[in-house]
């Protein structure tokens, strides 16, 4: 299993969410700190759950790392979370 799909699986399983868009933005970091030949180390998450209703920015971003913590410690050097409550996902 890719590590995108990885992430993807986590994050159903524990947000259920409405939406969710997971991108390897890995070809993007070529030359940059923590970039590998093969990538799968820089992911961009869009996702769009009820579990972020009432929940603060830095709440759901420490929500989602918490679920991706393994990926995090080991291949995954960055990752950029836009994580909204549905209602709020008018636009990205």
């Amino acid at each position: 299993m890719s590590t995108r799909d990885a992430i993807i699986h986590k994050l159903r399983e524990a947000f259920l969410p409405e939406s969710l868009d997971v991108t390897d933005e890995s070809h993007l970091h070529e030359g940059h700190a923590g970039h590998r030949p093969g990538g799968e180390t820089h992911f961009r998450v869009y996702i769009v759950s009820p579990a972020f209703e009432g929940k603060s920015r830095i709440e759901r971003h420490r929500m989602v790392n918490t679920i991706l913590e393994a990926e995090l410690n080991g291949s995954v050097h960055a990752l950029a979370i836009k994580a909204q409550a549905p209602g709020e996902a008018a636009g990205r």
